[in-house]
């Protein structure tokens, strides 16, 4: 049986959920940092707006779950800000250097 609270085996399962669920929204939304790198000449405005767009649904749904599952709501806000931070630095990293390197991109 699994320890309920924090530390416990189902906050640590829902921790996870938040946290996967922000990087699947924002992938959904957008393609990649990688994407957006190779592409950054030419549609970083709007690779960038999706990306905003991705972390406003994503934020929508991680409040929506802390809504209905307190007992979890630590973990839930804890997994969906840790991966929210990372996702976002990963792709204004690939903006950036987009935008510094110059290179080929994918699209004309």
């Amino acid at each position: 049986m699994a320890v309920e609270g924090l530390g416990g085996g189902t906050t640590g399962i829902a921790f996870l959920v938040s946290a996967g669920l922000v990087a699947e929204i924002v992938a959904k939304a957008c393609s990649s940092p990688q994407t957006v790198e190779i592409n950054a000449g030419t549609r970083a405005a709007t690779l960038m707006k999706w990306v905003n767009i991705g972390m406003a649904e994503a934020a929508l749904l991680v409040l929506i779950a802390v809504a209905v599952d307190r007992q979890h709501r630590t973990a839930i806000l804890l997994g969906g800000l840790a991966e929210g931070i990372i996702t976002y630095v990963e792709y204004m990293h690939g903006k950036r250097s987009g935008l510094a390197g110059g290179g080929p991109g994918t699209e004309h």
